[in-house]
């Protein structure tokens, strides 16, 4: 199956009955997700755990969509993290019914193969933090702010704040981490510090972000899919061996029709025509 460009755009399979929580829509190659509970902060419910993993599950399976872009509703808050009131009320958290199962809010809990595009609109905070630190690029509006709040009610900062290691000075990790919500992150800061890759006015958020999407989403997908996976595979491991299976990854890859593809497309001045899957890469 050959295509270089997915439909321009097609109307969605799903909405707010299909995905309770999450507004989602795809243009052009994107699946936007919205999170969208702006009256509790975007806060994650349990009722929006199963439609997470279906979402990411989609994202897997379409070949229409190469990329995901995540986003909150309205321009306070991107993700409050869990919703707190529902954890008094009820005793249980939305991150997973059994001990054992996955933190599905992640992309890389969900196991998503696709590159995600994370657009903070507002404050991203405790569990929100989950899809900042785990997404390939975060773009945010010039008035967001980022922290963990989880000592502040009780919990342990946990799963999202060893992610924070990854992209911040171990100092502020563990600052944001142990003062709660006494601390908060701006977005320049954040920036400086390399939780974030861009920062712009508000009202350019969703087009910039967009338009990264549209850039990712018109290169060859297996070969997107590859190289994200070899980076996040890549920490934590010793640079020689992480090395070594990068190597190994783009030989076997030269045996794929996007290796000529590409090569000949830059040479006739064309546009490529990508191969979206091929039996038996997965």
């Amino acid at each position: 199956m050959s295509r270089s460009m997915p439909s321009p755009e097609r109307p969605d399979r799903g909405g707010a009955e299909e995905y309770p929580g999450f507004a989602v829509s795809v243009t052009a190659g994107v699946l936007v997700v919205r999170l969208d509970r702006p009256e509790a902060g975007n806060a994650l419910s349990r009722r929006m755990r199963e439609p997470m993993a279906r979402i990411w599950a989609r994202a897997n399976a379409d070949d229409d969509v190469r990329v995901v872009l995540l986003t909150g509703t309205g321009d306070r808050h991107f993700c409050t993290g869990a919703d707190v009131k529902e954890i008094a009320e009820t005793g249980e958290v939305p991150s997973a019914s059994a001990r054992r199962e996955p933190i599905v809010w992640s992309p890389l809990g969900g196991g998503v193969r696709k590159p995600v595009v994370c657009a903070v609109n507002g404050v991203a905070a405790g569990g929100g933090l989950h899809f900042v630190v785990d997404s390939d690029v975060v773009i945010a509006a010039e008035h967001a702010a980022f922290m963990d709040t989880h000592v502040s009610v009780g919990q342990v900062g946990a799963v999202e704040n060893i992610g924070l290691t990854h992209r911040l000075p171990f100092g502020t990790a563990m600052r944001m981490t142990l003062q709660g919500s006494s601390f908060r992150l701006d977005a320049a800061r954040a920036y400086a510090l390399g939780l974030v890759d861009e920062v712009v006015p508000a009202a350019e958020l969703q087009s910039t972000a967009l338009h990264i999407a549209s850039c990712i989403a018109a290169n060859s997908p297996r070969a997107v899919e590859l190289s994200r996976a070899l980076l996040w595979e890549s920490l934590g491991r010793p640079p020689h061996a992480a090395a070594e299976e990068a190597w190994r990854t783009a030989q076997r890859h030269w045996s794929h029709p996007d290796f000529l593809e590409g090569a000949r497309a830059f040479a006739e001045k064309r546009p490529p025509k990508w191969t979206v899957s091929v039996d038996g890469e997965r």
